[in-house]
Parts: C-alpha cells; structure tokens; sequence
C-alpha cells in the first residue's frame, strides 16, 4: 500500500495545484465521499485516491488509494472540515457534439461557483440534455462548484464555449434559443409553447445575457413578479425556467 508523508513530496505538490484552474489541463480534485461515490458508479476515470489510514479497508479495492496524514489531506481539501477522501480524476472530453437535439441549458458568463453548481444539478434533476458554459462562467471544476453540483457533472455532459460558436451551432441546428432577460419585450415563460429542442440562456449576476444573445435569440422571456423585488437570484430564476419548461 502507497502512503505519503511530506507535504513536499512531488505528487502531492503538483496535485495541490489543481486548486488553481490553470493548472486543470487534464485533471481536477473532488474530496468527500458522496463525491467520490458518484465518480465510482458512473465510471469516471480515478487518477489517484489520497485518504486517511483509518479508511485503508474500506478503499482497499482501488489500487490507485494513497494513504496520507490529516495535514496533508488538509492540505488537498479545500473544505474546513475535510471527510477523509480526496481523489485526482481526468477531466472528461470537452468536444462540442456534433448534433445538438434535446433540452440544453446555456449560463453566460454567471461567474459564482455556487450558482453555476446549483443551476447544473437543476438541469440533471428535470432531466435536461447537457450544459454548455461560457468562458468567462465559473469553472464547473472549481471544488466550490463541485460541491454545489453534488455529482451532476457524472451525469449529463458539461460544455465549455463561446456564446458567438454557441450561438452558430444553434442555427445550424436550428435550435431554438430562448433568453431569460427583464427586457421589455420579452415575454412571461408561461405563454412558451411546449418545445423539445431549445437553449434557455441565462446571464451574469449582475449584468444578464449579453446584447449579441439578445439580439440572437428567437425568444426573450421572463418570469412575471407580483412583490416588489426587482429580480430573482439567477439559480432560482433558472429553477423555475427549467421545470416550467421541461
């Protein structure tokens, strides 16, 4: 059985820096054990297991497992209260499909890990097709988006593109898109007619969808307010899009 002690050993050094996205080339971090529970039912490919002594039985069947102290595990995890498993695993293929037919939800440039997490595992809970993420969104493998997603990126195919390349694929398609924006022309997502194939776009915090996703969409919509609040936190906005429209 493998087991490391120093902080400064390689491994541990070059596996410490996937906490920065620009070193998540091919690989990222997920700690926790319903995180890495889901990343064994669905197959994902496991680089490397860092856990704690006490866990060496339950962990004996993967021979990639390296036993680690609580300070170096501490030192993986991000979290202040560590579960005792940290696991390397390869980044999944980032390919564009080819054919895009089905329910597909679009978050441009929405910047908060949180958001971004919890808009991802509203898309897997209604079933929807894949996601497709801006450049400037968060990284969906940030581990506070992995925490938020609580394993929905193991379920349907998470995308990172340009809206202008997004926006090209969906006319080639001829897949409708449909923004969510306060604009004065959109109008109440109860009066969308029942679609199979479509993109729901929705935007930054602050600033919404940008004005080329404005100008492209077929449709611009927006949940109808009855109180006085000027909007709605972008992930709740995007659940009740999502289930109204699926």
């Amino acid at each position: 059985m493998n087991s490391i002690s120093s902080k400064a050993n390689p491994l541990i050094k070059r596996v410490k820096k996937l906490h920065q996205k620009k070193y998540r080339k091919s690989s990222y971090l997920i700690e926790g054990w319903h995180l890495f529970e889901e990343a064994v039912a669905a197959g994902a490919e496991i680089l490397h297991i860092f856990a704690l002594k006490e866990y060496e039985e339950r962990l004996q069947a993967f021979p990639q497992l390296i036993l680690v102290s609580p300070e170096i595990l501490a030192d993986l995890a991000k979290s202040k209260t560590p579960q005792g498993v940290v696991a390397e695993l390869a980044l999944p293929e980032a390919a564009l499909p080819q054919q895009v037919q089905g329910r597909y939800l679009f978050l441009e440039d929405v910047q908060d890990p949180g958001n971004v997490g919890t808009m991802i595992r509203t898309a897997d809970a209604a079933g929807w097709t894949a996601v497709f993420l801006s450049e400037n969104s968060a990284d969906p493998y940030n581990l506070k988006t992995l925490r938020s997603m609580q394993g929905s990126h193991f379920h349907l195919p998470i995308y990172q593109v340009k809206t202008l390349e997004l926006l090209q694929l969906a006319r080639e398609q001829q897949l409708e898109v449909l923004a969510s924006t306060l604009a004065a022309d959109s109008i109440p997502y109860q009066k969308i007619k029942e679609k199979e194939s479509f993109i729901l776009v929705m935007g930054n915090e602050g600033q919404g969808i940008s004005q080329l996703v404005a100008k492209e969409a077929n449709q611009l919509v927006h949940i109808p307010m009855k109180g006085q609040a000027e909007s709605l936190n972008v992930a709740v906005a995007a659940g009740i899009l999502i289930f109204a429209l699926s």
